[in-house]
């Protein structure tokens, strides 16, 4: 059965693509100055969340991603890892979290089977990541994200740190809905 809702032409007054890209980007508009994220001492609000995704998917452009692209990251509940949920899409390619449990072949296959062109990896996981990317051929640009709250040794996989690349990217950046 045909409802007379069916009928109604799409406008912009009837219908909008829902995306949580759209939440962010009102929630920094309406709560600007209020923490989205907090990790350890430190406080990113929504203003700042916002514009650090835009770094992020702009950086995401810069490195050569495109529509259906795969990035991976093989992190825990981190900062990157939220800005990687929103910055990701609004590159227009696609996040593939990596369980941080599993073993380096099983990781190996995943990258390789999503075709990963990047990959962001935690220090307390780059033994792991390092055994992954040796079992394949395919190159993956590395990115490590360095965290203040980890009490081990950081130490560089990557060509890449997070934080020094982010810092690069366009807080204006017109992302792709």
């Amino acid at each position: 059965m045909v409802s007379a809702y069916d009928e109604l032409p799409r406008t912009p007054a009837n219908f909008v693509a829902l995306s949580p890209l759209r939440y962010l980007e009102r929630a920094a508009y309406i709560y600007p100055h209020q923490a989205a994220i907090i990790h350890g001492k430190r406080q990113i609000t929504w203003q700042q969340s916002y514009q650090r995704c835009r770094q992020f998917a702009h950086q995401l452009t810069q490195l050569g991603i495109q529509k259906n692209d795969t990035v991976s990251v093989l992190l825990p509940n981190v900062p990157a890892m939220i800005e990687a949920h929103f910055a990701v899409p609004m590159a227009g390619a696609v996040l593939n979290t990596l369980n941080t449990r599993l073993d380096a072949k099983t990781i190996a296959f995943m990258l390789a089977h999503a075709e990963s062109k990047v990959l962001l990896v935690d220090p307390e996981f780059r033994s792991l990541a390092e055994e992954a990317l040796t079992l394949i051929t395919q190159d993956i640009i590395v990115i490590d994200v360095f965290d203040q709250e980890y009490e081990g040794e950081q130490i560089a996989l990557g060509q890449y740190e997070y934080e020094s690349w982010l810092a690069e990217g366009n807080p204006e950046f017109e992302w792709l809905l």
